[in-house]
């Protein structure tokens, strides 16, 4: 069976492979940083580290590229965490078991860790060649992109130089971007008073499960099932049909940017409404598998008996909590005027918690090309919680970045691709968060474009990487670096 160490370009993919193996979870890229320190010594490069562990590589220019203009080649060190029922793995110790299928690369179980470690093993195959053509180059390597961009937000004016940057954060291979959202995240704390559980009721488990989960920005488009939604639908039909029923508690969901693959719930119900209810959730498990047949299908819903829980959550709080997520908006909330198919602006309801102290917390996040649309869908889902009595918190967000199209760097990629493969990249903008905008403020003069190989269900179990595409966009990485432009 082919394994990842004999996949073309070797360098590429054995760098990959090293990435694989050394956990990187988001904010807790400790054992990443010092790999890439070593990394560095090793080959004999000069780097720096700032004070939240961005790590920054150069290396000089090949003999006769020393008058090009330095470029700045950028990705992320983290990756998301996640995993299917049933795996067991821990991302902060175990390495990500790779398996090749057919035309894919993907791990077992958990996800791949490709978005973004295909771009830093890019970067580490340029650092550690011997052959290949190009001017000054600098590796930034930043941390914990995927849960707020801290690494680039809090990057310095200065700690690197180029006036070229290359991120190479993006999914689709012949797709160069040239902008993107930017982001802002509402939370909701709603405080619950326990009741003691019911002992004339019956206790049951909801689950909602078998969704593919997806990007929040780059997958936002395709109508993905949000379990989150799904089970508050439900719940909400029995309060809507009159059952009287308690919440003794909910799950659902995990990260900010990820739509929600799975969602639970515990409820108490009347002895004589249990067939009823049974029947009720087969009629709504028949019209969601029929709204998402072509993108969800193997989307279940499964009601199961458990034990009495000690509590329950109050009923006013309870109510207030299912009106609010049977309300809250999700997905795509308007389009761009101004690139046909571009989502403009969009809300993931992302996560719902029960925590300490007695609270329950939900997590949603908004995106938009346009900052005014930011702060309107962010201020709509923040109105919905605040009518439903929840305390709610935003954050500080993060910049778009703002299309060029007559971006220098832009041209030279394309008339690159263009000549390798004869034919025309899309040149695009992108809904998903990228740091970009973030160096921008920093760096205003910089002049960038993204781009990657095509990758599929990002920040899922499902997520893989199509393989010849790494050495399409690996061989335009290459020609690039060839083309750019004398200082």
């Amino acid at each position: 069976m082919m394994k990842i160490t004999d996949l073309q370009p070797a360098i590429v993919w054995n760098c990959f492979y090293e990435v694989t193996q050394i956990p990187r979870p988001s904010k807790k890229e400790g054992k990443m940083i010092a790999f890439l320190e070593s990394f560095a010594k090793k080959h004999g490069l000069a780097y720096k580290k700032d004070q939240v562990g961005n790590i920054l590589i150069s290396k000089p220019a090949t003999p006769g590229m020393e008058n090009r203009q330095t470029v700045v080649l950028q990705s992320h060190m983290d990756m998301v965490c996640e995993k299917n029922n049933g795996t067991k793995h821990d991302f902060e110790k175990d390495p990500i078991e790779t398996i090749v299928d057919g035309e894919w690369l993907r791990a077992n179980g958990t996800t791949l860790g490709a978005d973004n470690g295909i771009g830093v093993a890019a970067e580490m195959a340029l650092l550690a060649s011997d052959d290949i053509e190009h001017g000054p180059i600098e590796c930034l390597f930043t941390v914990d992109e995927e849960t707020g961009l801290t690494g680039a937000k809090a990057l310095q004016a200065g700690f690197m130089t180029g006036n070229i940057l290359l991120n190479l954060d993006s999914e689709d291979e012949g797709q160069i971007f040239m902008g993107c959202a930017g982001g802002k995240d509402t939370q909701a704390l709603f405080h619950y008073q326990p009741q003691e559980a019911l002992a004339d009721h019956l206790y049951f488990r909801i689950d909602v499960k078998g969704l593919n989960g997806g990007h929040s920005g780059g997958e936002i488009h395709k109508g993905l099932g949000n379990a989150n939604k799904i089970l508050f639908r439900f719940l909400y039909i029995l309060k809507k049909k009159g059952y009287d029923f308690v919440l003794a508690s909910v799950d659902g969901g995990n990260l900010r940017n990820a739509i929600a693959r799975e969602a639970h719930a515990v409820i108490g119900l009347r002895p004589e409404d249990k067939e009823n209810v049974r029947i009720l959730l087969n009629h709504f498990t028949a019209d969601i598998e029929n709204e998402l047949k072509h993108v969800d299908k193997n989307v279940r819903l499964v009601m199961e008996s458990v034990d009495k829980p000690a509590f329950y959550i109050d009923d006013a709080t309870a109510r207030n909590i299912i009106f609010a997520m049977q309300a809250c908006p999700h997905g795509v909330i308007g389009m761009s005027h101004d690139i046909e198919g571009l989502v403009e602006t969009s809300t993931n309801l992302a996560s719902i918690k029960m925590k300490e102290n007695n609270t329950v917390l939900v997590g949603t996040s908004q995106r938009s090309s346009v900052e005014s649309c930011k702060e309107m869908i962010a201020n709509q889902v923040a109105a919905t919680f605040l009518l439903a009595g929840a305390e709610v918190t935003q954050g500080d967000g993060y910049p778009g970045w703002e299309p060029n199209p007559d971006s220098e760097i832009l041209k030279v990629a394309k008339a690159t691709y263009e000549k390798l493969f004869h034919k025309e990249p899309l040149i695009m903008a992108i809904h998903a968060g990228l740091e970009c905008g973030l160096f921008r403020e920093k760096y205003p003069h910089l002049d960038m474009i993204s781009f990657g190989p095509t990758l599929r269900d990002v920040h899922s179990p499902n997520e893989r990487i199509e393989i010849k595409t790494v050495g399409m966009w690996w061989n335009h990485l290459l020609e690039l670096l060839k083309n750019i432009p004398v200082k």
